[in-house]
Parts: C-alpha cells; sequence; structure tokens
C-alpha cells in the first residue's frame, strides 16, 4: 500500500475506536474525542515512522497529550462512571453479577490511575507487557511489576478475607 491517504484512513479506520476509547478513561467526552483527533494528526504527520503494530504507539501518543493538557486528574468518581459505561458483561445474567461490579467499580474508583491503567492495558486491550509498557512510558519489566501489584491491589480490595489472611501471615 503505496498511497498514504489509503494507509492512513486504514490505520485511522481500525484504531480510532481504541484511542477514543484509551482517551474516554481519562477524560470528559468533548476533551477525548479531540485527543483522538490531536493523536491522528500526529499519527499522519510521522505516516512513515509508525511501528508496527501501531496501536500501542497511538495509545502512547495519547497518554502524552493528555499529560501535557491536563491540569489536575480526574477525580475517582468520574472515572468510575466512564467505566460503568464502557463496562459490558459476557452472556449471562447481568443482575447476578450487579453486586460485583458496583463492588470492582467501586475498587477500581478508589485505585491509583497508573494501577487503573495497567489492568486496563491488559485486560481491555490485550496488550502484551511490551506494548503495554510503551503506552505507559516505562519499560516492560516495571509494567509487568505495576500489573502484579496493582491486580493484588484489586484481588485484596475484592475480597476483604483474604486481606485480613495475608495481614495475620505478616
Amino acid at each position: 500500500m503505496d498511497d498514504p491517504q489509503e494507509r492512513f484512513t486504514n490505520l485511522y479506520d481500525r484504531h480510532y475506536r481504541s484511542v477514543l476509547g484509551y482517551a474516554l478513561l481519562r477524560a470528559e467526552r468533548a476533551m477525548a474525542e479531540d485527543l483522538a483527533s490531536e493523536t491522528f494528526l500526529v499519527a499522519w504527520r510521522r505516516l512513515d515512522d509508525l511501528p508496527d503494530p501501531p496501536l500501542p504507539w497511538l495509545l502512547g501518543v495519547t497518554r502524552n497529550l493528555l499529560r501535557n493538557q491536563r491540569v489536575r486528574r480526574l477525580r475517582s468518581e468520574e472515572l468510575a462512571a466512564r467505566l460503568a459505561e464502557m463496562s459490558s458483561f459476557a452472556e449471562g445474567d447481568v443482575a447476578d453479577r450487579v453486586t460485583d461490579r458496583h463492588s470492582a467499580l467501586a475498587v477500581l474508583a478508589g485505585m491509583r490511575d497508573k494501577d487503573v491503567e495497567a489492568v486496563v492495558l491488559a485486560s481491555w486491550y490485550g496488550l502484551t507487557p511490551a506494548e503495554a509498557a510503551q503506552v505507559a512510558g516505562c519499560t516492560a519489566r516495571t509494567y509487568s511489576v505495576r500489573l502484579h501489584r496493582a491486580r493484588r491491589r484489586l484481588e485484596r480490595a475484592l475480597n476483604p478475607a483474604l486481606s485480613i489472611t495475608l495481614q495475620e501471615q505478616a
């Protein structure tokens, strides 16, 4: 595919929703849409330099744009609301999971942004540790440690009995 416009169109069609979804985790809808647009503007300018696969790079650009534009971090309640909007359940009776869902969202809302980001990049986007590390702006080893710790915190918060047992063993 030699035509730059066609390459860019394919890139945009394949990855716009993922970039917008990532931005929605961190910003209000209008700002997230602007960030996604700016991300693809950067991609257009650097079209010949895009790595393969491009998604981690695009998410990294979005992350950097967010960092540059934000005055202060979103409150945890706003994050929980966005997660609730974006989350969906697999097959099964949703009513059976409402309590677990509220608990999980409350726990995620109370977690540090870096912990939430580590879990989201692995779980929602299915990125490898190397790809997720590129997005997070750290090494793959640092990301793996961050993900491990975030999962432990999440598990402890969701299962208070486990937390008590771990404290007793210490």
